[in-house]
């Protein structure tokens, strides 16, 4: 059973750069065709897919926060992680991490972590 968990600080203040980490267990992230997501839902609102690494390596990002998004591997330890530069009062959110071999459709997700909270505050 595929399990994955979030870690990273729950606080991070204006300006500074977001960094999570998300741990796959019974499973391997470079299991061919599985893509591992960073996926966001802030306060109110819907799920915003933020961007993708690929069981390959090869990473893709939402256009819209492509200029502060950054996701890496470490493959000796089955993690993947998200960084996201330049943080403002919009970035607040539930930060999950997810994988599934369609990475285009919430639907077709088949593994999600449970989600980390994150405030953006001085």
């Amino acid at each position: 059973q595929v399990q994955l968990q979030e870690s990273g600080p729950g606080l991070v203040k204006p300006s500074q750069t977001l960094s999570l980490t998300c741990t796959v267990s019974g499973g391997s992230i470079t299991t061919t065709y599985y893509a591992w997501s960073w996926i966001r839902q802030p306060p109110g609102k819907g799920l915003e897919w933020m961007g993708v690494i690929r069981y390959d390596g090869v990473t893709d990002y939402s256009p819209s926060l492509k200029s502060r998004t950054s996701i890496s591997r470490d493959m000796s330890k089955n993690q993947f992680s998200l960084q996201l530069s330049s943080v403002t009062p919009e970035d607040p959110a539930v930060y999950y991490c997810a994988g599934a071999e369609n990475y285009y459709s919430f639907a077709e997700y088949s593994y999600w972590g449970q989600g980390t909270q994150v405030t953006v505050s001085s």
